[in-house]
Formats: structure tokens, sequence, C-alpha cells
């Protein structure tokens, strides 16, 4: 049902390098480019995650409420996923650990402070 997510930035270079890193931990890959907006996903077609810089040239914020999670394949990617964002400069919002019986899941904010999370099902 989800065809993509998209979170604000205010540097766009900064970002980008942000997300290739952590995103390619769990398969993505930059699919889409403009000089405003660049979409990670596992291909074109699949449901992606998209940084932009807002539209209507105000600031990008944070919205209270909001956070996009990314699938990871196994426990140990969640792990992984989690101290490369920490070794970049994000913010730990929830270390990694089971939620409840079979969902694993950390949470994080960007450089941004936009909230994530990496989660993935199953033992």
């Amino acid at each position: 049902m989800l065809a993509y997510a998209t979170i604000g930035t205010n540097d766009l270079p900064r970002a980008a390098a942000f997300y290739d890193d952590v995103l390619g931990l769990v398969g993505g890959k930059r699919v889409m480019e403009f000089e405003q907006f660049i979409a990670w996903g596992t291909s074109e077609v699949s449901p992606g995650l998209g940084v932009t810089r807002p539209f209507d040239g105000n600031a990008a914020t944070v919205g209270n409420g909001c956070m996009v999670a990314l699938h990871a394949d196994s426990r140990a990617v969640v792990d992984q996923v989690h101290a490369r964002v920490l070794e970049l400069g994000g913010r730990n919002e929830g270390a990694p650990g089971e939620r409840f019986d079979g969902f694993y899941a950390a949470y994080f904010r960007d450089l941004d402070g936009n909230k994530l999370n990496v989660c993935c099902m199953g033992p």
C-alpha cells in the first residue's frame, strides 16, 4: 500500500550522504534524483524514501508524531543500521531490542531531527 514516504531537509547534500550510507545497509540505492529531491528504494517500483527541501521554500521542520520505518532482513542488520546512524551523527531514540514478541526495532533521529525506525519481524 505504501508507495513512498518523504521527509524534509535543510541541507540536501548532507542528508544525501547520510542516507546513501544508512539505506545502503538495508539494500536501498538512489532511484530518483532532482535538484531539490532524492529518493531511495530497492527498485524504481518498490516503496521508497524521499528526502527533499520543502517545495514552499520554507525551512524543513520535524513533524511531531511522524516516523518512517525501514525494513531490515535480520536483527543483525537492525543493530548495524542503528550503530552506523550514531556513528554518522544521528541521535538514539531507542536502542535495538525486542518491542513485543517477534518485533525487533531500533529508533533514531537523522541529521535534520526526523524520527525513523529500523525493524524486522521474526526471530
